[in-house]
């Protein structure tokens, strides 16, 4: 059997991220960690309230880092809470937000020893963010760390709509990356 490369190491499906069984997942976040709307909202209401009570103690987290509690009731052990940018046109630094807030969420995997971990479409929902624009940032944030680090077996982007993941199908060919469907 020929080993994977590590851009083979990236997954892309439609499907909700609270149902993944990846060492983490990522939530895309507010600053206060309290949960909101979207994924945030979905996370918090999968995990229970012990997230709540766990994310508390490590708010606020600024745009573009990462902080990680536990998974509680959810599949994933691990949480990574990101904050993403709000889009403005793109002329408030949103694409470099963007790829600290998938860069940092990668580091706390490391940090926590998590193998595999699951995005969601960070910043596309009431954040804004387009979604073409965002995945090619995800995309590419992504394989400059698979670059550079062979503890990660596993990277899914988790799209809530088959439009987000054909967006990030699309940025991954654009870059070249081998990747699993």
């Amino acid at each position: 059997m020929e080993a994977k490369t590590k851009e083979q190491r990236i997954r892309v499906i439609t499907g909700d991220i609270t149902r993944q069984d990846t060492d983490a997942i990522v939530n895309a976040a507010n600053s206060s960690l309290l949960g909101g709307g979207g994924v945030d909202g979905a996370v918090h209401r999968a995990a229970g309230p012990e997230l709540k009570e766990e994310s508390r103690r490590l708010a606020p987290c600024p745009t573009g880092e990462a902080r990680t509690t536990k998974g509680y009731r959810l599949p994933a052990a691990r949480v990574i809470h990101t904050v993403g940018p709000v889009w403005q046109g793109g002329t408030c630094n949103e694409a470099a937000l963007l790829a600290a807030a998938y860069r940092n969420s990668l580091r706390e995997a490391l940090r926590v020893g998590a193998r595999s971990i699951a995005f969601p479409a960070v910043s596309t929902g009431v954040y804004g963010y387009p979604q073409k624009e965002a995945a090619l940032v995800a995309a590419s944030t992504v394989l400059e760390v698979l670059r550079d680090n062979a503890d990660i077996d596993e990277v899914r982007f988790v799209c809530f709509s088959e439009a987000s993941a054909e967006a990030h199908r699309d940025a991954l060919r654009q870059l070249g990356a081998a990747f699993d469907e």
